[in-house]
């Protein structure tokens, strides 16, 4: 059995910005995107994987959500702790030199992990963290 990942979701709460951190900052392209009522459902990727999409979707839209867990995931995205995505990278400073110059709220800059990855980390306009990986060589 073959199983890869077809799609995962990121919760935004301002498409707009998020579009221009995904697209414009980090170069990914814009594939679909989908309005319903007053929501807003933004698919991105990288051209060099179209078969992974990320959904940026409106935080909480679940229904089955309550108002408490609203709440809390509001809560959780200001704090920035809520959403993370981790991408590959071929050159991890090179990255992160990138995007900060661009202004791009910076976590970590680029480190050595004993977990066999160099990597830095970087906020988008939601608080999720956007982390880069580079294999040790």
């Amino acid at each position: 059995m073959d199983i890869k990942l077809s799609h995962t979701f990121l919760a935004v709460d301002d498409h707009d910005k998020a579009i221009e951190f995904y697209r414009d900052m980090l170069g990914l392209e814009v594939r679909n995107e989908v309005g319903y009522n007053d929501m807003r459902w933004v698919t991105i990727g990288s051209p060099a994987q179209p078969e992974v999409d990320i959904v940026l979707e409106p935080p909480a839209v679940n229904p089955n959500m309550t108002p408490t867990d609203r709440e809390a995931v509001a809560d959780l995205m200001a704090k920035g702790v809520y959403g993370r995505v981790v991408f590959w990278s071929d050159d991890v400073d090179a990255t992160f030199e990138k995007l900060s110059a661009a202004g791009a709220d910076v976590v970590q800059e680029p480190t050595d992990q004993q977990y066999g990855v160099r990597d830095c980390a970087f906020r988008d306009p939601a608080g999720n963290e956007v982390r880069f990986n580079q294999a040790k060589r």
